[in-house]
């Protein structure tokens, strides 16, 4: 499934979500004039997060950095592309609910906090690790607490086709998550990340992104939405 849209208007400009989306397209512009999005290069073996090397020395700057530059490294333009979809649908609004700051701290732990699962789900792991899947699936975690009612637009595909179906965010979202946690689980015991993918990383960033959105929204009232359509 391919979402395109979603109804909920934002009350002000989501200025951290479009910078967060600027630098990963102008890191990944860099990356791909500088080779480092064909496997083995010096520079992502530097950059990227390798979960065997953090745990063999975590309190190694260079490794402790790796946990950041990572989140704004991809392996390709698919990549890239899929994970800025994804945040120019939902985090805007997440980012609307918390605030500039915060929105920006909460997407830079999230992506930590979904580093260190895939790393400690896969601690001998020497497969470099880039993208801002972790980070962004806390923003999914927290779209879903927040706005679960709303309705997203979304490309189904149905045998070699594809319709366009409004669905609530609430199952999108769910469903999304059910499929990395199945995946997560078939991961497991595996020498290699099933198809270079750090499912663990994704569940992890997600069920972060859900407690601190509850945590937030804890004694508050819920902020209205009104939907584009």
């Amino acid at each position: 499934m391919i979402p395109i849209r979603d109804q909920i208007r934002t009350r002000r400009v989501p200025v951290v979500n479009y910078l967060l989306i600027t630098i990963n397209i102008i890191i990944f512009v860099f990356e791909w004039l500088a080779g480092a999005t064909t496997e083995n290069t010096a520079l992502l073996s530097q950059l990227a997060f390798t979960p065997a090397t953090f745990l063999a020395a975590p309190g190694n700057p260079g490794n402790l950095a790796s946990i950041f530059t990572s989140m704004f490294m991809h392996a390709g333009w698919l990549h890239l592309a899929g994970n800025m979809l994804y945040l120019w649908i939902f985090g805007d609004n997440v980012e609307d609910r918390l605030g500039h700051v915060p929105y920006l701290l909460f997407y830079l732990a999230g992506g930590v906090i979904a580093a260190l699962t895939h790393a400690f789900i896969n601690p001998t792991s020497l497969l470099p690790t880039v993208g801002a899947s972790g980070a962004i699936a806390a923003v999914l975690g927290a779209y879903l607490v927040f706005y679960p009612h709303s309705r997203v637009q979304t490309f189904i595909p149905i045998g070699f086709f594809m319709t366009l179906r409004a669905l609530p965010a609430s199952i999108l979202l769910a469903f999304w998550f059910i499929l990395q946690l199945f995946n997560g689980v078939l991961s497991l015991g595996m020498t290699q990340d099933v198809g270079g993918t750090a499912f663990w990383a994704h569940i992890g960033g997600f069920v972060i992104g859900v407690i601190v959105a509850l945590t937030v929204g804890k004694g508050r009232k819920n902020d209205q939405y009104e939907p584009q359509w």
